[in-house]
């Protein structure tokens, strides 16, 4: 599939900002199962200052500084990309999931870049009504494709998709006890779930291409960003999971950056000096497929 992908981020103030200094992952990877084609970010005002570089885990990080006074800061990211179903090998799916771990895995060349997704993160803290949780689809013996895939299915099924159950402060235990969230909430939970029993995951960052309903047509704008994770599979990659929805990510998808959770790679964060007393925030996001 190819798509054109359009992310504006419009930051507003009641006072003139001086200076406003962020860092950007809006820009897609290239993978295997993913080219860039094209892309472009524009920020208005014009940065003073800005550079771009690749982070410790490879995604693209765009660093800039606005110093001309401003009451809006808008920041547009557009790429066309194509993307295949990623494929994974049967082998690397029937590895025993205790097997699965990076520890101790000396035999498989990537498996100590892997150790840093097994750790706990800010968002993904360790718990053990979390650990009891993902016993029940961690079972001896199971295939690691196998007991990914119905850890995804039960979180699926046992938390239900709700943007009022929890905001950006809202903990593991908070979306726990609702059983409810968003797909960051639904991520971050898949990471802390398998990374207590000493697997390895990492969250991603992108979006997810939808189609509108039969005889409708597409809404400019109507898209959004979107999470998933992705567990290690010893010498056969990462087998990128989305509770969201189900389903293992397909050529629907479309990755601009990953890490430990979500705190690694928002879409745009910063600090600035200003006197304002309010400030609004608006994003805008469209994922075109393209003949």
């Amino acid at each position: 599939m190819r798509y054109e992908v359009s992310h504006r981020t419009t930051y507003s103030y009641d006072e003139d900002v001086t200076d406003s200094l962020g860092i950007g992952y809006l820009v897609p990877r290239e993978l295997p199962w993913q080219r860039v084609l094209e892309r472009e970010l524009v920020i208005e005002p014009v940065a003073s200052d800005r550079t771009e570089d690749l982070d410790y885990y490879g995604n693209t990080a765009t660093y800039f500084q606005v110093t001309t006074p401003h009451t809006s800061l808008d920041i547009l990211a557009t790429s066309r990309v194509e993307v295949d179903t990623p494929a994974y090998a049967d082998d690397a799916l029937a590895v025993a999931w205790e097997s699965a771990r990076p520890a101790g895995r000396d035999d498989v060349e990537d498996a100590w870049r892997a150790q840093d997704f097994t750790l706990p993160s800010a968002l993904a803290n360790h718990t053990e009504d979390v650990r009891a949780y993902a016993a029940a689809s961690l079972v001896p013996g199971r295939p690691i494709g196998e007991a990914a895939t119905d850890l995804m299915h039960r979180i699926n099924t046992d938390f239900a998709y709700d943007k009022t159950a929890t905001t950006v402060t809202s903990t593991l235990e908070d979306v726990m006890d609702k059983r409810a969230g968003v797909c960051q909430d639904f991520a971050h939970l898949t990471l802390a779930c398998l990374r207590t029993h000493g697997l390895a995951a990492r969250y991603v960052s992108g979006y997810l291409a939808t189609q509108p309903p039969p005889g409708k047509e597409r809404v400019f704008g109507a898209d959004a960003t979107h999470a998933w994770a992705a567990v290690w599979l010893p010498g056969g990659g990462w087998l990128a999971i989305d509770p969201t929805n189900d389903q293992w990510a397909n050529d629907r998808y479309v990755t601009l950056a990953w890490g430990r959770d979500y705190g690694d790679v928002p879409p745009v964060k910063g600090v600035i000096f200003t006197e304002a007393k309010t400030s609004s925030l608006a994003v805008e996001v469209d994922v075109a497929p393209v003949p």
